[in-house]
């Protein structure tokens, strides 16, 4: 006996071969749905937003005369002197200030170094570290002389010295020159890499969304940086840039997973549009990519909070670099593609 109309479509519907996975989340009501590019324009002005303050703030770190630079640059690039000393302090340490420091300063007079010159200590960056415990002095490039002068002189300050408490390091300006040019080098050369890999891998347009997404993360990395070297006096070093290429490695990974699945569901989904596959995309990778975001940021917390003075700032570029990158990776990124497909 024939079967019916309707039997037959049962029949097919039941089917597995003709009902792929990525099908069934467009069953799924719009509530229980993530369709980004209906809120692309809110998305990208967020984006803007973001890049648009950050350019502000490395302008005005770039016109600001104690900076003359994107960022507040610290000793590693600069070159310098930098002398911690560990105060002999048994639990209250907040009665010394950083203007008293600083008065101290300009008040001493270094020894000359030979036939040079001391050089002039009213540009010296001063930090308290450690509820107080810990002062930490940025000055131009000192001799051995010159900065056993500087604790002698604050010793009667700072209440006094712990036994080995004094660490001197510095660098000559020509090897901060230097270290600044090779990170930027490390920079450039991780551009190029992820850009020749994604462009073998996958296609063009998607390289080029990679890397805008990577510079729209490094930038507001940088961009947050910058404010906080003009607000708060915050220096970059060479862990900077170590994050900053951390972040660039990070950020493209997220991306292409999204990529990846736009590329592997596009037969199943001919018969939908570009911007229609990729909110499917983004949709079956979302719950990972805010896994994998939040697991990555769990030990960055801990160095935040336990990991002590030299690995704070370390773990902060990369907590916001992370974050800047999922946000990418789910808003600016899938959506910019149907903008860019040739389909």
């Amino acid at each position: 006996m024939p079967s019916s109309p309707g039997r037959a479509d049962h029949s097919t519907a039941a089917d597995p071969a003709s009902d792929p996975a990525p099908s069934r989340l467009l069953d799924l009501p719009d509530w229980a749905r993530i369709c980004v590019n209906l809120r692309r324009r809110s998305l990208w002005g967020l984006s803007a937003a973001a890049l648009l303050l950050s350019l502000l703030g490395m302008t005005l770190c770039w016109v600001n005369p104690a900076i003359k630079a994107p960022l507040r640059l610290g000793l590693d690039f600069t070159g310098g002197t930098q002398l911690q000393i560990v105060r002999q302090c048994a639990s209250d340490c907040s009665g010394l200030t950083v203007s008293q420091l600083q008065g101290r300063l300009n008040q001493l007079d270094l020894p000359d170094d030979g036939a040079q010159r001391a050089p002039s200590l009213a540009a010296a960056a001063v930090q308290l570290l450690d509820q107080g415990k810990t002062v930490l002095l940025r000055l131009p490039t000192l001799s051995p002389a010159q900065s056993q002068a500087i604790s002698t002189d604050l010793e009667p300050l700072l209440g006094g010295i712990a036994a080995g408490g004094i660490s001197i390091d510095t660098i000559g300006p020509t090897l901060g020159v230097q270290l600044l040019q090779t990170s930027l080098v490390s920079l450039l050369v991780s551009f190029v890499g992820i850009a020749l890999y994604i462009s073998v891998r996958y296609d063009r347009i998607f390289a080029f969304l990679a890397l805008l997404c990577l510079a729209h993360d490094v930038l507001i990395t940088c961009g947050v940086f910058a404010w906080l070297g003009l607000l708060a006096g915050v220096e970059v070093d060479s862990l900077f840039a170590v994050a900053l290429i951390t972040v660039a490695g990070y950020s493209v990974n997220d991306t292409v997973v999204v990529f990846d699945r736009i590329r592997e569901q596009k037969a199943a989904l001919s018969g939908l549009s570009m911007a229609e596959q990729v909110d499917v995309a983004v949709d079956a990778t979302l719950t990972r990519s805010l896994y994998t975001s939040f697991t990555t940021l769990l030990p960055l917390l801990g160095l935040i909070f336990f990991g002590g003075a030299s690995l704070y700032w370390f773990a902060v570029a990369l907590a916001l670099g992370i974050v800047a990158g999922s946000w990418s990776s789910i808003g600016v990124a899938p959506t910019l593609l149907p903008l860019f497909s040739r389909r």
